[in-house]
């Protein structure tokens, strides 16, 4: 017998009193619970639960076994997670500083996903964070994610982002910080995630693009140098190049000390 399984299903009715209820937190129809929570009863030798009421009742052997049950499915639950990250733990590549960031993100999502065809994605966006809020039925799932970027970990940008975040309902764990911008990538080509990226970024990673509508986020640069007047020097000369270069907008007071207007949430649309 499924002994997890049915530990599964007797813990849930249990915790919730009603086959119906606790079937349905199981994600297993009703019937299915009842005739492993019977096979479970018949591996044990004794009743769990007392039929001759309506609700799901324990007896007192269920009330005994029910911490045993709970353990079982805590560890097991644990060693599931412990596979997944397993499975996803990185495998390191050394490559030549010419590759294309786009190029990684590839290779990263068709490692994760162990697929061949991935260089045509179709790659939409969603303007609104809300729309990746988990509904109640679905408390134990991870939900999609919105990857930021190493650069973007910063107060102005980070800060207003979690308080949308938290505004509209999110997990916190659904708003994620990535180790470089080709892992970030490989994490939306791979899913259904999103990246909080720039129009630029998203046209070079052949993501499409749309600003996220709720909060107006923007990436900011400044020239630096060993002092403040060849940093002005290089300001008045190549301000304008470097914001180019940059992919920020040349907009008003010192160039290239101005970030762009918006920021982008892409996903990666089911094929």
């Amino acid at each position: 017998m499924d002994l997890v399984g049915a530990c599964k299903a007797f813990v849930n009715v249990s915790e919730r009193g009603s086959f119906t209820l606790g079937a349905a937190a199981a994600r297993i129809p009703q019937p299915v619970a009842s005739r492993r929570i019977a096979a479970l009863e018949r591996h044990l030798g004794a009743r769990l639960f007392d039929r001759s009421t309506r609700r799901a009742t324990l007896t007192q052997f269920g009330r005994d076994m029910l911490p045993s049950a709970r353990r079982l499915v805590r560890l097991a639950e644990e060693m599931e997670h412990d596979a997944e990250r397993a499975a996803l733990r990185p495998l390191r590549l050394a490559v030549p500083d010419t590759c294309a960031t786009r190029d990684l993100a590839l290779l990263g999502a068709e490692a994760r996903d162990r697929a061949k065809a991935r260089r045509q994605r179709q790659v939409c966006i969603r303007a609104s964070l809300e729309t990746l809020r988990l509904p109640r039925d679905r408390s134990s799932s991870r939900g999609r994610r919105v990857w930021l970027q190493p650069e973007d970990d910063v107060p102005h940008v980070r800060d207003p982002l979690n308080r949308l975040r938290d505004a509209v309902g999110l997990r916190p764990g659904q708003v994620v910080l990535a180790a470089s911008l080709a892992s970030a990538a490989a994490e939306v080509l791979g899913s259904r995630d999103l990246l909080l990226c720039s129009p630029r970024q998203a046209e070079d990673l052949g993501l499409y693009w749309r600003p996220t509508g709720e909060v107006r986020l923007a990436r900011g640069y400044e020239v630096a140098a060993e002092t403040g007047d060849e940093a002005e020097r290089l300001r008045a000369l190549l301000g304008r190049a470097i914001a180019r270069c940059l992919g920020a907008p040349e907009g008003e007071g010192r160039p290239g000390t101005d970030g762009p207007p918006g920021r982008t949430d892409a996903e990666r649309e089911s094929a």
